[in-house]
């Protein structure tokens, strides 16, 4: 069953401007995907330098650790909010906003002279990045043709899931060759571009609204998001049954059902309208995304001390060795498309997640000490290809249920989904990791020292530290780490491959139709007609300067009429 919406009149383009040619939207694409790319490397970036920050200002854990996720917290509290303002104010002009405030934040970032300026201006680029975000994929899908659309999604996509990790290659090799502050470099380079291609390149699309803002619904969706990332992000550290946890729980918990009632009460005026959810695209298509990018951060999180701790490689190679799960992921994605219009979306993300979970089980399978890095590298393969298969048609399922009118807010969802995915990964799989590490090493510390074995079940990187105070015994501390790590390592993989078993069972079963759909009703997108940008030309939309002037409402002919 389909949602009706209230229709709404189409715009076209003054003096009978058409579709912009395959050049126009190949320099729209490169300049969405550098600034999604400054905005990606951003998020990983800092990781590489948790222990420069501490030593440059003396700072506690728990300073750095908020000097790193107030970008992130920032980000994915005001995604939603601000993808829907950009469908009202114009994309080009909410672009260049975003790029203008990321752009500067990085520089003043780059020169903070402490950790509370660092901490602000990591907030401010988080504002900039909550702007960026959403408005590259809307110019993506309310811009390209249906039958380019899915390749566009692809690239974007792609983006999107390797470029953290090669944001984080090349922070992890500024810090080596020069210093931590040129960290900064890399994404405000990449926004500088990105600013100077926009207003020649995005066109100015923008929505036509009756309804007023909804003020309360993007209130209560910010707190929602605050307090559920909250959660997932002080539990690890402080305790789940912490204080600050619990309530952090409480009003997010509280704040998303307040929110899901607004917009049932609010219906076809909402901020977000969560009827959307009834249907197999988006549902499907967010819990995909949901699972898929928490596995791929939860997976981040165990590769990095198994680089470092274990196999005792620097921090560029320990990200170096990330480089072909990012590339498989980014050549898959691009392929996604061409499968889904092949085989169906519903094909695509299902074989998409069963690779990806083949590819867990490989590493739960062969991972150990002594095989290295030959032993993961054919599960991080088919993670990678597995990845990218499923995120395309996932995401196309989200912003396809959205009319035009709405790309930002359907963006927006997207984009927050793929966030609480990173956060509820890093916090699960990181907890069954240590949780797995302590439950095998306990019977491994057979002769040690009482004060090094004490250290040692705090973790890997402890047990190594505190191994020289183990006397004649240090080796076989690191051993027994090491040993203890993987077998937490493969608990940890089987668990997540269990995850992804049952969303493949999902996915099989409630998965996006299929064949195409042949009209609208209401959040489907329409289908193209030749030149077209889908029913009535550019529906809905004003196009303004760079060949895209401004349209003026018109009823259509009355085939376009009968059509929509």
């Amino acid at each position: 069953m389909r949602m009706q919406q209230p229709p709404r009149a189409a715009l076209v383009p003054d003096g009978g401007v058409g579709a912009p040619d395959p050049r126009q939207l190949r320099a729209i694409l490169i300049t969405v995907s550098i600034a999604l790319m400054a905005v990606i490397a951003s998020v990983s970036g800092l990781n590489v330098a948790q222990t420069h920050l501490a030593v440059e200002w003396g700072a506690s854990q728990t300073t750095v650790l908020w000097i790193i996720n107030a970008y992130t917290l920032a980000l994915a509290a005001l995604l939603l909010p601000l993808g829907a303002i950009g469908d009202r104010l114009g994309r080009r002009p909410m672009l260049i906003t975003g790029l203008v405030v990321f752009g500067a934040a990085g520089v003043v970032a780059g020169l903070a002279p402490s950790a509370a300026v660092m901490i602000g201006a990591r907030v401010a680029a988080g504002v900039g990045a909550a702007i960026i975000m959403p408005i590259t994929l809307a110019v993506i899908t309310s811009t390209f043709p249906e039958e380019e659309r899915g390749k566009a999604i692809g690239v974007w996509t792609g983006v999107a899931g390797g470029g953290g990790i090669l944001g984080m290659f090349l922070s992890a090799f500024l810090v080596d060759v020069a210093d931590w502050r040129w960290l900064f470099a890399l994404p405000v380079v990449l926004a500088a571009v990105a600013l100077a291609m926009t207003p020649k390149t995005v066109p100015d699309s923008r929505e036509r609204h009756t309804r007023t803002f909804d003020i309360v619904g993007a209130l209560l969706s910010a707190i929602a998001v605050i307090g559920l990332i909250l959660v997932l992000q002080e539990g690890p550290e402080r305790g789940w049954t912490a204080p600050v946890t619990l309530i952090s729980l409480a009003v997010g918990a509280t704040a998303a059902v307040a929110f899901a009632a607004w917009e049932l009460h609010r219906r076809d005026a909402a901020l977000l309208d969560v009827r959307l959810f009834r249907e197999r695209g988006p549902a499907v298509g967010s819990v995909t995304l949901l699972v898929v990018f928490g596995v791929q951060a939860g997976i981040a999180v165990v590769l990095f001390p198994f680089f470092q701790a274990v196999l005792g490689w620097s921090g560029l190679l320990a990200t170096a060795a990330m480089m072909p799960m990012a590339v498989m992921m980014m050549a898959a994605s691009g392929l996604a498309p061409r499968a889904a219009a092949r085989i169906g979306a519903r094909s695509t993300m299902t074989a998409g997640v069963a690779v990806a979970a083949l590819g867990l089980a490989l590493m739960a399978l062969f991972a150990s000490v002594e095989g290295g890095y030959p032993s993961i590298l054919a599960g991080m393969l088919a993670m990678g290809a597995g990845m990218g298969l499923s995120m395309t048609p996932s995401t196309e399922a989200i912003t396809g249920a959205l009319p035009r009118a709405e790309q930002g807010v359907a963006s927006a969802l997207n984009d927050v989904t793929r966030e609480f995915g990173t956060a509820l990964g890093v916090a699960m799989l990181g907890a069954l990791l240590a949780g797995g590490y302590r439950g095998a090493i306990d019977g491994r510390l057979d002769g040690i020292p009482a004060g090094a074995a004490e250290t040692a079940r705090a973790g890997i990187a402890n047990a190594i530290e505190a191994a020289p105070g183990a006397g004649g015994h240090a080796q076989d501390l690191i051993n027994a780490a090491q040993q203890s790590f993987v077998d937490g390592w493969r608990q940890a993989m089987w668990i997540g491959a269990a995850v992804m078993a049952a969303l493949l069972v999902h996915v099989a079963l409630r998965g996006p139709d299929n064949t195409a759909p042949v009209e609208t009703g209401g959040f489907g997108t329409a289908p193209v007609e030749a030149g077209g940008f889908g029913t009535g030309g550019f529906e809905d939309r004003d196009f303004e300067r760079g060949g895209f002037e401004t349209g003026a409402p018109n009823a259509g002919s009355a085939s376009d009429a009968a059509a929509r």
